[in-house]
């Protein structure tokens, strides 16, 4: 069995897309309790026999899902990749892509009732 956790708190999680996947999530998302609400992202097993020439056989690989379901898609990228996206969040090329002040208002109101 997986779990889920930020560092602080973890609970048991079972993706079945994904079993036995040790899957963590931001430490801003609130965990008194754990609540459903993240993208999430795991160690996956090295790749073997991806159909893309770019992922040879024993790629290191990280899985991504969504924990409001734990039957969820679960897309993986090499840590090559998601290391690139990542620069790019830093850099401020997806800031606009932010939830604005009221959406995280909203976000905040719908958890709370």
């Amino acid at each position: 069995m997986g779990t889920i956790s930020n560092g602080i708190s973890s609970k048991a999680y079972e993706n079945v897309n994904a079993p036995g996947l040790d899957w963590r999530k931001s430490s801003r998302t609130d965990l008194d309790p754990i609540l459903k609400d993240c993208v999430i992202v795991a160690e996956a097993p090295a790749a073997q026999g991806h159909p893309h020439f770019s992922i040879p056989d024993g790629t290191r690989m990280l899985a991504f899902s969504d924990d409001k379901d734990d039957n969820s898609p679960v897309l993986l990228y090499s840590r090559a990749e998601f290391t690139k996206f990542a620069e790019g969040i830093k850099a401020g090329e997806f800031d606009d892509l932010m939830a604005t002040d009221a959406e995280m208002e909203q976000a905040a109101a719908v958890v709370a009732a």
